[in-house]
C-alpha cells in the first residue's frame, strides 16, 4: 500500500488560517477528502494520514470525524494541550478514538527558543507513551540542536521528524542543516518525512536535480526504513501539483530496490504510526 504520510484539511477563513498570508492565494480556499482523493488516487495512494493545520481540540475532532467517514484516511496527527495540567485526562479520552496515531505542535512558530525545555511540555509528551501515540517534530533547522535534547528526554517516545526540518534548500544550504539531522538519526526513536521540500525552495524555479543533495542527505541518515513519503498537500501546491512532486520522489527512489520503495511508501508510516 503507498501511503502519503503528511498531508492537510481545512474549511478556509482568514481568521482560523491567519498563517496563509496573501502570498499563498492558490491555498486560501477550502480543502476537503474529495480534492485529496482526486489527486491522490492520480498516483496510486491508497491511504493517507492527516495532520493538524490548528491548534486547537476541535481541530483534532474534526479530523478524527472525518478519519471515521473515510476508508482512505488511516490516522490522524491531531493537536493537544501538552503543557496543560488536564492534559492526561485529555490524551485519555482522546486515545480511545481508533485513528489518532500522533500528536504534533508548532514548535516552528513559537518565540521561545527554550519552548522544547519547559516542564511542563515535556510532562505531557512523556503521556503519549502510555497511549501509544507518537509525536511529530516541526521544527526549523536551526532549532535542531534543541530538538536533539527533547528527543533524548523521551526515549520511548516515537518521533517522526516533519519536512526534514526545513533546510535552507532556497539558498542551496547545507550546513549545519546536514550535521544537526545526523546527529538527529542516530536517535533510533526518531523517523523522518520526505515531505514539504519544494516549499522551501523556490516555488518558480526548482528542479529534482536542486533537491537531490538533501534527498540523499535524508536518506544516508536515516536510511530508507527511517524516511517516508509525504505530500504536504494541499500546501505543497504553492510550488508543486501532487502528481509532480509524487514523480520528483519516485524518480529519485528508483534507484532504491524494491524492498527500500517499500519502506519509503508505505511501510516505515505503517510502523511509526501504527496504522
Amino acid at each position: 500500500m503507498i501511503i502519503d504520510a503528511h498531508h492537510h484539511f481545512w474549511d478556509y477563513s482568514p481568521a482560523e488560517y491567519g498563517w496563509i498570508d496573501d502570498s499563498m492565494s492558490a491555498i486560501a480556499r477550502d480543502f476537503g477528502p474529495a480534492d485529496l482523493a482526486a489527486a491522490a488516487g492520480e498516483v496510486g495512494v491508497q491511504g493517507v494520514v492527516s495532520v493538524q493545520a490548528r491548534q486547537s481540540l476541535a481541530e483534532t475532532d474534526w479530523l478524527l470525524d472525518l478519519a471515521d467517514q473515510s476508508k482512505l484516511i488511516l490516522g490522524v496527527v491531531g493537536w493537544a494541550p501538552l503543557a496543560d495540567r488536564g492534559i492526561a485526562d485529555v490524551l485519555g479520552g482522546l486515545a480511545s478514538r481508533a485513528k489518532l496515531k500522533a500528536v504534533r505542535h508548532v514548535v516552528q512558530d513559537e518565540p521561545d527558543p527554550h519552548f522544547l525545555e519547559a516542564r511542563a511540555f515535556n510532562q505531557g509528551v512523556d503521556l503519549l507513551e502510555q497511549h501509544n501515540l507518537a509525536y511529530d517534530l516541526l521544527v526549523f533547522e536551526r532549532q535542531l540542536p534543541q530538538t536533539i535534547d527533547f528527543v533524548d528526554r523521551h526515549p520511548n517516545v516515537r518521533f517522526v521528524l516533519d519536512h526534514i526540518a526545513k533546510p535552507r534548500i532556497k539558498e542551496a544550504e547545507l550546513s549545519p542543516w546536514r550535521e544537526n539531522l545526523a546527529q538527529l538519526a542516530e536517535r533510533p526513536n526518531v523517523c523522518c518525512k520526505l515531505s514539504g521540500i519544494v516549499t522551501e525552495a523556490d516555488h518558480a524555479d526548482w528542479t529534482p536535480g536542486g533537491l537531490r543533495p538533501y534527498f540523499d542527505i535524508v536518506l544516508e541518515c536515516f536510511g530508507p526504513d527511517r524516511m517516508m513519503f509525504g505530500s504536504d498537500w494541499p500546501v505543497c501546491l504553492l510550488a508543486s501539483g501532487y502528481a509532480r512532486w509524487f514523480a520528483t520522489v519516485e524518480s529519485w527512489a528508483s534507484a532504491l530496490s524494491e524492498d527500500e520503495r517499500r519502506e519509503l511508501f508505505g511501510a516505515t508510516a505503517a510502523r511509526a504510526y501504527q496504522l
